[in-house]
């Protein structure tokens, strides 16, 4: 593998785009630490131990929430713009046609849509946290332009990186979006390994129920790679064509069908379902003596109780909601009546299975089978981080289900698009087949 990421950096075209990708890291690890003026940093910190929605946008953008950066929003509100435009494109006629037929045009309009959105999601989530940080004394300015400011400027902060990962997929290698989602969860990493070596040289953690933890994601990871990469091929047959008076056989080839069609998605809507009506409690609850007898507050100390994040309940319905969620986009994402269309149109069939509304059916019924055995290992895979450390007594250094899938998923999908340029060139690729 070595020898082949050698010959890759030696072709001059995919050697300028790899340093654009690091140099676009090296200004995103820049911005993390251009951090909004005139703030509590203190009270900040205070605020981030109070809710596990904090944490995991936290984790998700590098660090950028805790420092309380000007981009500590990071990707998210774009992320969750796509999805929404995804889902209306199934949803609304003329999306739909709009962006089966109209082509690149089309996909031009859908994408301004998109930024359109985020700008609209952005400024909520924006509006919610700046007010907020107002009610607990995060500004040291606190009147209400300077809380437009603190707006105004996360705002910006995610429009610059939604550029930025435009950026980086034009002119770099991958997705740019996913890869700045990539960096923001590696560099978490250094600081968990630091904290997990001061801990255990302390005797705050076992060595050896550390060392089986780090086994245990050892193989998770493994699994992950089998579960990125497993298709289940079936086969298609190409019907004879007559071109002139030459006439040309049949060719067996065959459809591609990803075990994993939802990708980390359904594990993202689980997760903020979950976590999302936890902190609008915080934001909109009222406080102080008399909260626990409103309803919101009474509310609020209910889910404490009985919903936290380390109870059994809160498990059940993390994994409950990721297995319907599974199911729910792979159906989205994969429309099974057009995929039997274009093979009606081409000429093809499957072996054995006639065209039309038979080859719908046995489409489903393999679907259903992949989808399955997808969802509930992905539903595993949301409860088993949080499980192992807490049976384990793991408390430095953290897995993350969500981090997990999308650092294996991106890493899979840089080295397969470097994979595809080394091929035009007649290299060998990273991944023996």
């Amino acid at each position: 593998m070595l020898n082949n990421l050698r010959a890759a950096l030696l072709v001059p075209d995919i050697r300028k785009r790899v340093l654009f990708v690091l140099g676009a890291f090296a200004l995103f690890v820049f911005m993390i630490h251009v951090q909004i003026p005139d703030v509590n940093q203190a009270a900040w910190n205070n605020l981030m131990q109070q809710g596990a929605f904090y944490n995991l946008l936290g984790f998700l953008s590098g660090g950028a929430l805790q420092k309380l950066s000007v981009i500590a929003m990071g990707i998210t509100p774009y992320i969750n713009a796509s999805i929404i435009m995804q889902l209306m494109t199934v949803v609304l006629p003329q999306l739909e046609e709009l962006a089966k037929k109209g082509g690149e045009e089309g996909r031009k309009k859908i994408g301004r849509y998109t930024r359109w959105l985020t700008i609209v999601l952005g400024t909520a989530q924006a509006f919610f946290m700046a007010n907020l940080m107002h009610k607990s004394g995060v500004f040291i300015d606190n009147s209400i332009w300077f809380e437009l400011y603190a707006v105004v400027a996360m705002v910006a902060g995610t429009l610059f990186l939604m550029w930025l990962g435009e950026q980086i997929t034009d002119k770099g290698i991958g997705n740019g979006v996913s890869l700045i989602i990539f960096i923001g969860i590696v560099l978490r990493y250094p600081q968990y390994v630091a904290q997990t070596f001061t801990s255990t040289s302390k005797g705050g953690e076992s060595l050896v129920n550390l060392l089986i933890y780090l086994a245990i994601a050892i193989l998770v990871i493994v699994s992950i790679v089998f579960l990125y990469q497993g298709q289940r091929r079936i086969p298609v047959q190409q019907a004879r064509r007559v071109v002139g008076r030459k006439m040309f056989a049949g060719r067996s080839t065959y459809i591609p069908l990803r075990l994993n069609n939802a990708g980390v998605i359904s594990i993202i809507f689980a997760i903020s379902l979950l976590l999302l009506p936890q902190q609008a409690l915080g934001w909109f609850a009222p406080r102080g003596a008399a909260a626990p007898h409103t309803f919101l507050g009474g509310v609020a100390n209910w889910i404490q109780l009985y919903f936290n994040v380390n109870g059994p309940l809160y498990n059940l319905v993390y994994f409950i909601l990721v297995v319907v969620f599974t199911f729910f986009y792979s159906a989205v994402v994969l429309n099974t009546k057009d995929i039997a269309d274009n093979l009606k149109k081409s000429g093809s069939f499957i072996p054995g299975i006639r065209p039309g509304q038979p080859t719908v059916d046995y489409i489903n019924r393999i679907l259903i089978r992949i989808t399955t055995a997808a969802a509930i290992y992905l539903g595993l895979l949301a409860v088993l981080p949080g499980m192992l450390q807490r049976g384990l007594s793991v408390t430095t250094f953290y897995l993350g289900s969500t981090s997990l899938l999308i650092v294996v998923g991106v890493a899979l999908d840089t080295i397969t698009q470097i994979e595809a340029r080394l091929a035009m060139r007649d290299y060998r690729g990273f991944i023996k087949r």
